[in-house]
């Protein structure tokens, strides 16, 4: 055998270390569906009605809108070595000034949404702050914002934190947010598709993606190539908060209401997880926005497909914790190598 021969031989098995990141979360939502396609009858069924296209997948997309949104700033975070827990603090921030604005103060919708766009704007900025000029920990630096921030959207709230209503035929376009829909799709998944082109164009047109990557490979070394990586990571904290801003301005309009003590909670853990269900290593460095969006997307995919087949709730947690680590280890380069070593040596034998 020549050592050409046991090089296209090698290599034959060696390839799947090429294998783009975000194939995984694809092919774990693909077999999600499938498993829907043959036991759940009319999950993908689909209706027009009042000029707007209805379904299961669709139901589970703008369900998921919030957590796409969060996931898009966290893997900003996350690629720079960093992590964000207070997002669903200001998502219940956002809904609550939002409300406020609306109903108790009687501000114009633009007034409302600006409001509170420019507060989770800075609790971004807050957070960055404390990592980039502070050096305060990202999982001190940001817990500290997700218990004090959640405790903000109460005193937002007032009286006793209580849960301020919006009448949506008072307010149609705070309705709109949630509730609306435009091309015949939800509208949350139009927020969705904006904010993904956006950011996508920021960093993969211009260098600020090759800046993210390297202060999350190297913050030193990032530093001496001329690289501002406090400015760096002062901007995706800030970038996140806006994120989490309009995902709480969605989960607010979808029920009508700001609910300070159970807006966005827990959607910080969901977020993390399709970041890295998405491909993107919680060390940092380079990152996947599309796979983060993926994640998402079999996040709650998996989560409704369990609660239709009637899986107890006692054992739906465990059932997704199996699902995640499952994907986790396809990820992993050693794992796979471990894994196809039997198929090598076969191959190498074969070959000689």
């Amino acid at each position: 055998m020549t050592t050409l021969d046991s090089g296209q031989a090698t290599s034959r098995f060696t390839s799947h270390r090429a294998i783009p990141r975000e194939v995984w979360p694809l092919a774990a939502l693909a077999a999600l569906l499938l498993f829907n396609f043959f036991f759940t009858p009319g999950f993908f069924h689909f209706e027009w009605r009042d000029g707007r296209l209805f379904g299961g997948v669709i139901d589970i997309a703008d369900r998921a809108s919030p957590v796409m949104l969060l996931a898009i700033g966290m893997t900003l975070v996350i690629a720079t070595g960093g992590v964000d827990l207070s997002v669903g603090a200001v998502m219940a921030l956002a809904g609550a000034i939002a409300a406020h604005l609306l109903v108790e103060r009687d501000q114009p919708l633009a007034v409302a949404l600006l409001a509170a766009l420019a507060v989770s704007l800075l609790a971004g900025i807050w957070n960055g702050a404390l990592v980039a000029y502070l050096r305060v920990q990202p999982i001190v630096a940001t817990l500290i914002l997700m218990v004090s921030g959640r405790g903000m959207a109460q005193l937002v709230s007032e009286p006793d934190g209580q849960i301020i209503n919006v009448n949506a035929k008072a307010h149609p376009g705070f309705a709109m947010i949630g509730n609306g829909s435009l091309f015949s799709l939800p509208f949350t998944l139009t927020l969705v598709a904006a904010t993904l082109a956006v950011i996508g164009l920021l960093t993969r047109k211009t260098a600020a993606g090759l800046f993210i990557e390297a202060v999350g490979n190297n913050r030193v070394a990032s530093r001496f190539a001329g690289i501002n990586e406090r400015l760096v990571t002062l901007t995706v904290y800030a970038i996140t908060g806006l994120c989490a801003g309009v995902a709480g301005l969605i989960a607010a309009s979808d029920i009508y209401a700001s609910d300070a003590n159970n807006a966005g909670l827990y959607y910080e853990l969901d977020a993390i997880l399709a970041v890295v269900l998405g491909g993107t290593a919680l060390t940092g460095g380079r990152f996947y926005l599309v796979g983060s969006i993926l994640g998402a997307l079999v996040i709650h995919t998996m989560t409704t497909t369990i609660l239709i087949q009637g899986v107890k709730v006692e054992y739906t947690l465990i059932v997704k914790a199996l699902v995640v680590v499952a994907i986790c280890l396809l990820q992993a380069p050693r794992f796979r190598q471990i894994v196809l070593a039997p198929l090598r040596r076969t191959g190498k034998a074969g070959a000689a």
